[in-house]
């Protein structure tokens, strides 16, 4: 019974610490890592339960994992991501949990080893902020969770391209203020225009499957042809350039490594239609945003809709509404009135989230039953 009341006072002073503002963010991290040095370093709490370093902690992503959690496991829920400076309150910890914009280069990396941390669980697709080779070297197992809602993100692509198309963010705050007109706002029929999907994956293909519905023909391009795609009402494959020439519509479903790093820029934007609308719901780093404002500027790309932005870690996720903000690239491309920007939110739903949890606890369970490395279903690197 002493060591549960421990346990809870020593979680209550933590809750207290995460209230306060003002606290130095370094320091707070550090006296966070201290306390959690008090607990047993074999990954179990006093009452036997698996902890969880779980970092970025947000409100939406604690409540789907609690949903889940059959009181097997501990979460320890640090709200900062991880990176050089936090990386020590995973202190006592055999997992760490991360998400998109959270640091594991190979000095984060090598801290969390000498933490005695042997699992990065990704409660994400994406996995370019990991240092695979770095995991190796200091023999940390990297899983993820490859598909959670395919649905949930080709929903919020279409909704991109529906809410550019009809102009419905301009006539909403227009309507807010009182200025109930309509001119600038006509649009077009999605029925006949031609879209172009880079990336027929999961997401892509639901995206494809959506698109048909509208009755849009659809070029795809991936370099390896998913069959099902192929076979889908008025879609074909074709070649990049094909694609980027003739679409109406472009959006992108592709991860982001070293090949596809900046696959649109300057030299890709100037062989699109003028006037075309690209959308991003992928990864920020996809899209030069430098070559995207000037295809604004000069009209080549009609309209932009992204949900992720190159430089978003520190931006996205975060309220910084009563602070400058200081990235000039950003701030630049929320200026066009034919640009909708939505923060990294297109996984966002409830089934998303849940799908999230339970995979997410499922590769943490085989860890804890001994599996490492290529033994772990959803193994990365």
């Amino acid at each position: 019974m002493a060591d549960r009341n421990d346990r809870e006072r020593l979680e209550e002073f933590i809750a207290q610490l995460q209230s306060q503002s003002g606290l130095n963010p370094l320091k707070y991290e550090r006296m966070l890592a201290e306390l959690h040095a008090t607990q047993p370093l074999d990954g179990h709490d006093s009452e036997g339960r698996r902890q969880i370093a779980f970092f970025d902690a947000k409100q939406y992503d604690l409540n789907s994992f609690s949903a889940r959690n059959d009181d097997s496991f501990q979460l320890i829920a640090i709200e900062s991501p991880l990176n050089e400076q936090t990386a020590s309150a995973a202190a006592g910890c055999k997992v760490v949990c991360i998400f998109v914009n959270d640091e594991a280069h190979e000095s984060v990396i090598a801290r969390l080893a000498e933490l005695g941390v042997e699992l990065i669980a990704l409660r994400c697709a994406g996995f370019n902020n990991v240092d695979l080779e770095a995991c190796r070297k200091y023999g940390i197992s990297v899983v993820r969770v490859p598909a959670y809602s395919p649905h949930a993100v080709a929903e919020h692509t279409v909704a991109l391209m529906l809410m550019l198309n009809r102009h419905l963010h301009q006539a909403y705050l227009r309507n807010r203020a009182g200025a109930f007109i309509l001119d600038g706002l006509t649009g077009f029929d999605m029925h006949g225009k031609t879209v172009g999907v880079i990336g027929t994956g999961k997401i892509g293909q639901c995206v494809v499957e959506i698109l048909t519905g509208f009755g849009c023909h659809v070029l795809a391009y991936d370099v390896h042809e998913n069959p099902e795609v192929a076979s889908l009402p008025q879609t074909k494959y074709v070649d990049l350039d094909e694609l980027l020439s003739h679409s109406d519509v472009i959006t992108l479903h592709v991860p982001l490594f070293e090949e596809t790093y900046h696959l649109i820029n300057q030299e890709t934007i100037a062989r699109m239609k003028p006037g075309v609308m690209l959308i991003n719901t992928s990864r920020g780093g996809l899209v030069e945003t430098v070559s995207l404002i000037d295809g604004l500027k000069t009209g080549q790309i009609g309209y932009a809709g992204l949900d992720v932005y190159e430089e978003e870690a520190g931006i996205f996720f975060h309220d910084i509404s009563n602070q400058v903000l200081d990235d000039d690239v950003l701030a630049r491309l929320m200026t066009f009135n034919n640009v909708v920007i939505t923060s990294h939110q297109a996984f966002l739903t409830n089934e998303a989230l849940d799908n999230i949890a339970e995979t997410t606890y499922a590769n943490i369970e085989e860890y804890f039953a001994g599996k490492r490395g290529t033994e772990l279903t959803h193994h990365v690197g």
